[in-house]
């Protein structure tokens, strides 16, 4: 059993207090704690969404429930029921018919909203003979799994599904010099799908990409590469609707995570995801330890956080 809401603020000091003696010493990217007690998971996310997990998840869940009831007049069960009903209407939505049973190759990147680490970009090419096998692993976005279930699948999905991936550094981000986020994934998106195509003479119907961009601004981006791939199929929430995209993301997701920790290896100490305010004060921590100009090697200079960072070491 899952359970997720948004906490109000009035209730976040009390919840944290609540679970301060089951918090968990590691907790999940951009979350406040993770408490593990009784059968119960609760995590609690910078976003001020509250999950509450496992068989008594639903104690856990009713407590605060009536907690926000009392506080803030607030009917959790109501605002639940309405966000289901929106949640199956938006999934019903995104049903596309046209990937469905058919092979396709698709590609889909990490690392682009993240300050630190690099930038991954996979292509993968999912035949109709494999949509079981990767069904039956639970494969969606990898945005919507914990970093533990990628962990645990990626390796089962690459050892039988045909992949490309492309990992750019942060030194050879800083140094290609390319500030249109837009253009650098379309030149990698192109790079890899490109290199899968030509790897055999894969028997598909579609290539899709989600669409992060205009269609004529995504082959401006391309214009000047020789080697492009033209016939490909744009979607939005396309990692939802093809199976190649979501298993592309996932390939990614895993690829940015060893690196993510080979990183935090090499440096000794802990390197956040995203591009928050923790993420400043690493950037901080790290310029004091290691020096602006190793910044290079490890983040992504033409970030706003890179500007936060130096203003703080005034």
């Amino acid at each position: 059993m899952t359970i997720v809401y948004k906490i109000s603020p009035n209730l976040k000091d009390e919840i944290i207090e609540h679970y301060k003696d089951t918090m968990k010493e590691e907790k999940p990217p951009y979350s406040v704690f993770q408490s593990s007690d009784a059968g119960t998971v609760v995590t609690l996310y910078e976003s001020g969404k509250i999950m509450f997990q496992g068989i008594s998840a639903d104690i856990d869940y009713a407590w605060w429930r009536d907690r926000e009831a009392f506080m803030n007049n607030r009917d959790i069960d109501r605002e639940l029921a309405i966000k289901d009903a929106k949640d199956k209407k938006k999934k019903e939505d995104l049903l596309d018919p046209r990937f469905k049973g058919v092979s396709t190759i698709g590609s889909d990147e990490v690392g682009t909203g993240d300050y630190f680490g690099p930038i991954v970009v996979t292509a993968s090419y999912v035949s109709k003979e494999n949509i079981a096998f990767i069904e039956g692993l639970g494969v969606k976005d990898s945005k919507k799994l914990t970093d533990e279930k990628i962990l645990e699948i990626a390796p089962k999905i690459s050892s039988k599904i045909p992949f490309v991936s492309y990992t750019l550094s942060c030194k050879e981000y800083n140094e290609v010099g390319i500030t249109n986020m837009n253009k650098v994934k379309a030149i990698l998106h192109n790079k890899v799908l490109y290199s899968l195509l030509n790897r055999d003479n894969y028997d598909y119907k579609y290539v899709v990409v989600d669409q992060f961009s205009l269609v004529s601004k995504y082959f401006e981006h391309i214009s000047e590469i020789p080697n492009k791939v033209k016939n490909i199929t744009f979607t939005t929430k396309a990692e939802d609707k093809c199976l190649s995209v979501a298993v592309s993301s996932i390939i990614s997701r895993y690829i940015f995570l060893k690196e993510m920790k080979a990183l935090e290896e090499k440096y000794k100490m802990t390197i956040p995801k995203g591009a928050g305010d923790i993420v400043d004060k690493a950037g901080k921590e790290f310029v004091e330890k290691y020096g602006i100009e190793e910044l290079k090697n490890i983040a992504k200079l033409n970030f706003k956080n890179t500007e936060k960072i130096k203003n703080s070491l005034n």
